[in-house]
């Protein structure tokens, strides 16, 4: 069962769209179950995120973690977003079922390859960020499908 506050980000995604030229861009999925998620930041000359917007392709709790990880970053500093993580995404939404925990990893992992994507853009490096994965098939164990 989803919480109301899945329910109103699955129905009501903030965010969703493209940023044209970002400052970064961030492509992960899952390959067990089809879920991508991309994510696009807009960031300042002070490293804070002025903007984000996602494209997600996959179920009602995909769309909502990405909805709530774009909240959860936008206007944070570029630090600040690192630290955002799959728990923090799942209690903003009042939880997640066990079988879709999966969906808050992939919003996590979005974030940093978007991250990821922006320090490789200027030549920067973000400590605590470590190169994102493709696929968080491999990060997430096998009984939650």
């Amino acid at each position: 069962m989803y919480s109301e506050k899945v329910m109103d980000h699955f129905n009501n995604p903030r965010n969703v769209g493209e940023i044209e030229n970002p400052s970064g861009v961030g492509t992960v999925g899952n390959a067990k179950c089809g879920d991508i998620m991309r994510m696009y930041f807009d960031i300042d000359d002070k490293g804070i995120i002025r903007d984000v917007k996602f494209k997600t392709f996959g179920c009602g709790a995909a769309v909502a973690t990405s909805s709530m990880a774009t909240e959860l970053v936008k206007g944070k500093t570029v630090k600040e977003a690192l630290e955002v993580t799959n728990k923090a995404v799942m209690e903003a939404l009042d939880g997640l079922p066990p079988v879709k925990v999966h969906c808050s990893l992939l919003a996590e992992e979005a974030i940093h390859a978007a991250l990821w994507d922006y320090a490789k853009k200027n030549d920067i490096v973000i400590e605590g960020l470590e190169e994102p994965v493709n696929d968080i098939a491999e990060k997430v164990e096998e009984e939650e499908y």
